[in-house]
């Protein structure tokens, strides 16, 4: 339907940085809509098949082709101007939170990916903190089943050790299991300048196999 990589490198020379991660899901909604107008394009749409708690961030449809797209976006400290607008963006931190939300991104996807065949499935997380795509030197972190660093590879069961605290993994308890296998790659998406000017996006795809 779409090759989303290509349209992740044609948005950012228009959005190389957001304010929000609600901000990214309508940038790249529209740009969606803007160049595949026949495409329908919904936000927060929550897919029949599924759970009812279940919402997907972005649902394309077109024929009888769909995609579903998940996004992150978390951000370290960072004030830049582009295309002559302001950003001025927090030091989020709680990696480790957020990596598990990534995986459990990665989880639903496979979910919709067997609840609707032929569907074309992505968990998309941008950022501009390397602690995410660079490895750790640190072993037996609670979250080391989660990490996201390139070349790293998640499969199986993702479960947090076992001296994770509960403010960390309040709300946040449920095994992830991965049905598949798959390879972390980040890409560059843009530079705006400055020590934490740098973004990167990592793209996991999945399709029925």
């Amino acid at each position: 339907m779409i090759d989303l990589s290509a349209t992740l490198r044609a948005l950012a020379t228009t959005r190389p940085v957001f304010h929000s991660e609600a901000d990214f899901q309508h940038a790249l909604a529209w740009h969606i809509h803007e160049r595949h107008p026949n495409v329908k394009v919904r936000l927060e749409y929550r897919p029949p098949a599924v759970g009812r708690k279940v919402y997907v961030d972005i649902w394309l449809e077109h024929a009888d082709a769909i995609c579903a797209i998940e996004l992150k976006y978390k951000t370290r400290r960072l004030t830049a101007k582009a295309h002559g607008e302001s950003f001025d963006l927090l030091n989020q931190g709680a990696h480790d939170v957020a990596r598990y939300d990534v995986c459990k991104d990665v989880c639903r996807v496979e979910e919709l990916v067997k609840a609707y065949p032929g569907l074309v499935g992505y968990a998309v997380f941008l950022t501009n903190d390397p602690g995410y795509w660079q490895r750790s030197g640190r072993d037996g972190t609670v979250d080391a089943a989660f990490r996201l660093h390139d070349g790293a590879v998640l499969q199986g069961e993702l479960s947090w050790r076992e001296h994770a605290s509960p403010g960390t993994t309040s709300g946040r308890t449920s095994l992830l299991c991965l049905c598949g296998t798959h390879q972390v790659r980040w890409v560059d998406y843009s530079d705006v300048g400055g020590a934490s000017g740098q973004f990167r996006v990592l793209t996991v795809a999945v399709r029925a196999t």
